[in-house]
């Protein structure tokens, strides 16, 4: 089933999430449908609060972007109650971003290329693993979400105020979107 994506201006997007453990009701179902969700809106991640559930369950599918990311190929993960770790002191590296939680809006983001990532799985295994590159980029954005930031919050001043119109407009549901959205009432 195709989920609404909640927009920039809902509460849950803004909201920390929860863990959840192996009694949540419908788990199984519920990834499918996200997994739906992201594939009808051209996604390639989503997490649970972009569709109103303030829980830690994110879906990633990164193989879209193998044309420019060769080591992206065949990346697809199910993350329950992940938790990110930075290994790199390094310096940031930046690169445009988007979101189906703020459509239209695409700007360069600074984030390190390298984490530790440790998940459970849909059948909640533990897993834990260092990625880098692009795939912890997505990683890192989805992430974000479930912490209650969004990827405007790593953009300089300058860049949020240049936007604040945009911004605006999608708080008010003023946005096209080729997917089913849920703005702000």
């Amino acid at each position: 089933m195709i989920l609404p994506v909640y927009l920039y201006g809902q509460p849950v997007i803004r909201k920390v999430a929860q863990n959840i453990d192996t009694a949540y009701p419908d788990l199984k179902a519920l990834i499918a449908n996200m997994y739906e969700t992201m594939y009808a809106s051209d996604g390639i991640g989503l997490a649970a609060p972009q569709i109103g559930l303030s829980i830690r369950v994110i879906v990633i599918d990164a193989d879209p972007m193998k044309e420019y990311f060769p080591d992206v190929a065949g990346k697809k993960l199910t993350l329950i109650n992940p938790h990110v770790e930075v290994l790199e002191d390094g310096e940031k590296v930046s690169r445009e971003e988007g979101c189906l939680s703020l459509p239209g809006i695409h700007e360069s983001v600074p984030r390190i290329e390298k984490i530790k990532l440790t998940y459970c799985d849909e059948n909640f295994q533990e897993h834990c693993e260092e990625i880098e590159g692009y795939l912890a980029r997505v990683v890192q954005h989805e992430y974000d979400h479930l912490e209650g930031r969004v990827f405007i919050d790593h953009i300089s001043p300058i860049r949020k105020q240049l936007i604040k119109g945009k911004l605006n407009n999608i708080m008010k549901g003023n946005v096209r979107c080729d997917y089913r959205i849920k703005a702000v009432k």
